[in-house]
């Protein structure tokens, strides 16, 4: 195998990755080099130079240092992006605490197993609701606005943190079906943002469009991290849409998008689409990129999308190459000290051979970026010599792409997020229109999966509608973990100990099998 398939660990030491220290290192070190020097574009109030956001960020650190808040406590964070919200979660980093991002859509019960597991010490929302719930579980926490109101203070020291240290706790789902923590360091933070850096050609002279939200891997872990540690500038956008994106391109000068299939989706739709032609790279991920749609937008605007692959627990870890071939379909190469293996199902990286080229297998990894292990959770996680299952399944072609071939769980992504199908199961069961209720994945064009409830209706009642089921749901869960679709059928298919079978829903509903 080739040294760009095996990854670029072959000529990148783990330790080249990590060896400025820290993110909010890097960001102080830019900040005192040019301080005057734009960094984020504020949707309200313009632009903020870097300067200015690492004094709004010392002043936000004060005050929650005043408040009671020490290294190592968790802090949520949730509001709409904005210089505030990036001020609170730098100055969250740079004074040592955890944070913990929060999905703005996310509804009462999934707020307060997130508060229950992480046990937090204070919490950063701007939506009243959410702060109340909060409150309700943990009520001797610092709970305050993105605005950080509160007294001020001075905080004895920033940005003397190890790499060892824990930054972030990223809420993901997971075989139990409930959410739980990912933790990452300050070493994971900033080995995937410098692997970026290099593989992606990211300079100061990079403007990126960051219309990603700012608690998902993609928009923070990767936008804003990326944006902020290669001393570039980012224009953010509280919400998508494709016409202000072309306007942002234009107007800014931007060279950089970043986007999930459904916003290429419709940016493809656009009449002003071939405008986007000015960008130096766009970039795909959080789920699979058609290979149609590559092939159009390359034909409207010239330009071949980079498709990528990471997770919470690992920030990226493959992606096609910034000069080279980028093959619809594929996620590319490791990226700068990943190291990627396939395997047989139940073979170890370190004793059995990886599968042959062509043969798909589970996907393990190993590199500085991939996180310490889950909250609370001992044992699970990487093993002993880091090497850590992704869950998902990939095979190699002759020239060492990587291709995604499905999962090994039963995890949907749509439009990007994640849906445990258990989770959603739950909260239907007592649903009074139904018997029973399995939740899975459909293909779908623009979101890549869409959630779908196949139902077997309660005696002497028709299957409830979409609208009902999400009716039943919107205050449980978060819409985009709502089914789209309804499936009646008599009977779920389960095995001799009760468990279903997923991949015969679509066979009783009078499906064809899904392709394996």
């Amino acid at each position: 195998m080739s040294d760009a398939a095996r990854g670029a660990d072959a000529v990148t030491e783990p330790q080249e990755l990590t060896a400025a220290g820290s993110l909010p290192a890097v960001w102080r070190d830019h900040a005192i080099r040019e301080p005057r020097r734009p960094c984020l574009h504020d949707p309200k109030t313009g632009w903020v130079s870097r300067g200015e956001l690492a004094d709004a960020s010392a002043e936000v650190a004060g005050r929650l240092y005043a408040a009671g808040l020490r290294r190592g406590d968790r802090v949520l964070l949730c509001a709409p992006s904005g210089a505030g919200l990036v001020a609170a979660h730098a100055a969250c980093l740079r004074m040592g605490l955890v944070v913990v991002p929060l999905n703005a859509a996310l509804r009462r019960p999934e707020v307060l197993h997130v508060v229950t597991d992480a046990s937090p010490r204070g919490a950063i929302l701007d939506d009243p609701e959410m702060r109340s719930w909060v409150l309700e579980a943990a009520p001797g926490a610092v709970v305050c606005t993105a605005a950080v109101d509160l007294p001020g203070g001075t905080v004895p020291s920033l940005d003397d943190l190890s790499g060892d240290e824990p930054a972030m706790l990223g809420y993901t789902s997971g075989t139990t079906g409930a959410p739980k923590g990912a933790v990452l360091t300050h070493a994971n933070l900033l080995a995937g943002a410098e692997a970026l850096r290099r593989a992606w050609g990211w300079s100061r002279n990079d403007r990126l469009v960051l219309a990603l939200p700012l608690f998902h891997m993609h928009g923070l872990g990767v936008g804003l991290h990326g944006t902020l540690h290669a001393g570039a500038s980012a224009v953010l956008q509280t919400s998508f849409d494709p016409e202000t994106v072309i306007d942002t391109v234009r107007d800014h000068g931007a060279t950089l998008f970043f986007g999930v299939p459904t916003m290429y989706h419709r940016l493809a739709r656009s009449e002003r689409v071939a405008d986007l032609r000015a960008l130096r790279l766009a970039v795909s991920g959080s789920a699979p990129l058609p290979a149609d749609l590559h092939r159009r937008l390359e034909s409207l605007t010239g330009l071949r999308v980079l498709e990528r692959y990471g997770m919470t627990e690992t920030v990226m870890l493959v992606s096609n190459p910034l000069d080279g071939d980028r093959r619809p379909g594929s996620v590319g190469f490791p990226l700068p000290g990943v190291q990627l293996r396939l395997q047989q199902p139940g073979e170890s990286p370190e004793s059995d051979p990886e599968v042959p080229d062509g043969t798909p297998g589970e996907i393990w990894v190993r590199g500085p970026n991939v996180f310490s292990g889950y909250w609370r959770r001992p044992g699970a996680g990487p093993d002993a010599r880091g090497w850590f299952c992704t869950g998902d399944v990939g095979r190699r072609d002759a020239d060492g792409y990587l291709y995604l071939e499905g999962r090994t769980g039963e995890l949907i992504i749509t439009a990007g997020f994640n849906v445990y199908p258990r989770e959603v199961e739950e909260q239907l069961a007592d649903h009074p229109g139904l018997a029973e209720v399995a939740v899975a994945g459909r293909a779908d064009e623009e979101r890549g999966e869409i959630v779908t409830a196949f139902v077997v209706p309660a005696a002497g009642r028709k299957a409830p509608s979409v609208a009902d089921l999400r009716a039943h749901l919107d205050e449980r869960l978060a819409r985009y973990k709502q089914p789209r679709a309804v499936v009646a059928v008599e009977a779920i298919p389960r095995n001799a100990l009760g468990k279903v079978q997923r991949h015969l829903l679509g066979k009783v509903a009078g499906e064809p099998p899904p392709a394996t």
